[in-house]
């Protein structure tokens, strides 16, 4: 068979299931008594309160084309433009204008009532101005991501004279502590986006996209140990805690994407229990990053370095939260997190001989304390981001 006869052979199936698809969606389900009720899905996807105007982004999920017949605000009838059409079709999306005073602080529902009568909406607990980029804005959410994610991520590395001072013995422990925070982290990550992609559309099928960014995420990390390893089997000192930090860096771009969003949205307070509460949480990032380096030698750059990768994400989460929030893109910065999280753990267990059932050989009860210790204490910590 030449080039061309088989290019033909493999082009020909997908010419025929398109052909299929077609005659079904033009018709064809009619003619073989196909006749299902109409499906309606309307799935909001950012709802903004700007001066005296409530801006509504919604997108049709259904597989019928959606009409757009009236608005309502807290039930009540009000006026709308829309753009670019009031009919939406398949995926079609649409900015939904109302002029309306809001009052600051105060819950609203949005309800779109389609061309057949049914009622879809959606309810902001509390109503905020949602935020335009300034430079006065910006320097704000800089100084939260710095506030939440750098400076923890700092005061943690500062606890490497004392783990330098600490007996050899408890290396394991201290290594193991190590995987017991990371895998509590990518644990965490994970949590998160499992609830955001339950509020997100479902034809953006997030789960899947949470499992794509942690496949991603996974090979890319595995790729950049071998490169830090240089041929070795088993990257170690500052190669690993590059690997730790990005890693942690990757989670907390996630975190300050949750950071921002939730301060736009009106969703968390800011008070003093969540500042204490992930201050103490990101600390313990630090001490992750340092682990590896108690035996070797870093210097005043290299910790500089390392905590800057760890914790500036977290500033441009925040700025992305803030400013162009995406459900869709959350999910996949949250898996890429999860994914260079649990591959980190993947090349620190191998490097330390702790794969597998490693951890309960004998002579490792240091190291299996060192991790259960590094996750409970992560648990902890977590309990006052929570409160």
């Amino acid at each position: 068979m030449n080039g061309w006869k088989a290019i033909a052979a493999a082009l020909l199936p997908i010419a025929l299931v398109a052909a299929m698809v077609v005659w079904f969606a033009n018709g064809g389900s009619r003619l073989l008594a196909l006749t299902p009720a109409p499906i309606e899905t309307l799935a909001f996807e950012r709802i903004e309160f700007k001066q005296q105007e409530i801006v509504i982004h919604v997108r049709n999920e259904g597989p019928e084309s959606f009409h757009v017949g009236q608005v309502l605000v807290n039930d009540a009838l009000w006026d709308f433009s829309i753009a670019p059409d009031r009919t939406l079709g398949r995926l079609g999306g649409a900015t939904i204008s109302i002029p309306y005073d809001w009052i600051e602080g105060e819950p609203y529902t949005v309800t779109v009532l389609s061309g057949n009568g049914i009622r879809h909406a959606k309810t902001v607990d509390i109503a905020m101005r949602t935020p335009a980029p300034s430079a006065r804005l910006l320097l704000v959410f800089a100084l939260l991501g710095i506030y939440v994610g750098v400076v923890p991520v700092f005061l943690g590395l500062l606890w490497l004279p004392a783990l330098r001072a600490a007996p050899r013995a408890w290396l394991d422990f201290w290594l193991a502590l190590t995987m017991g925070l990371l895998v509590f982290l990518g644990i965490d990550t994970l949590k998160e986006a499992l609830e955001i992609a339950g509020r997100v559309p479902s034809f953006v099928n997030g789960v899947l996209l949470v499992a794509l960014g942690a496949v991603a995420a996974f090979l890319g990390i595995t790729a950049a140990g071998r490169a830090l390893s240089r041929g070795d089997a088993k990257p170690s000192g500052m190669s690993l805690a590059l690997l730790i930090a990005a890693g942690i860096g990757l989670h907390n771009l996630g975190e300050g994407l949750a950071i921002g969003a939730a301060y736009t949205l009106g969703e968390v307070a800011l008070g003093s229990f969540l500042i204490i509460g992930f201050t103490l949480h990101n600390t313990t990032e630090g001490l992750a990053i340092l682990s590896p380096l108690v035996e070797g030698s870093a210097s005043w750059r290299n910790l500089v370095v390392l905590g800057l990768i760890g914790g500036a994400p977290t500033i441009l989460g925040t700025w992305a939260g803030a400013f162009t929030y995406s459900g869709p893109l959350s999910l996949l910065f949250l898996g890429i997190g999860a994914g260079a999280i649990f591959q980190v753990v993947r090349i620190l267990a191998r490097a330390l001989g702790m794969g597998g059932w490693g951890l309960y050989a004998r002579g490792r009860g240091r190291a299996a304390a060192g991790f259960v210790a590094g996750f409970l204490l992560m648990y902890a910590t977590s309990l006052l981001v929570a409160g």
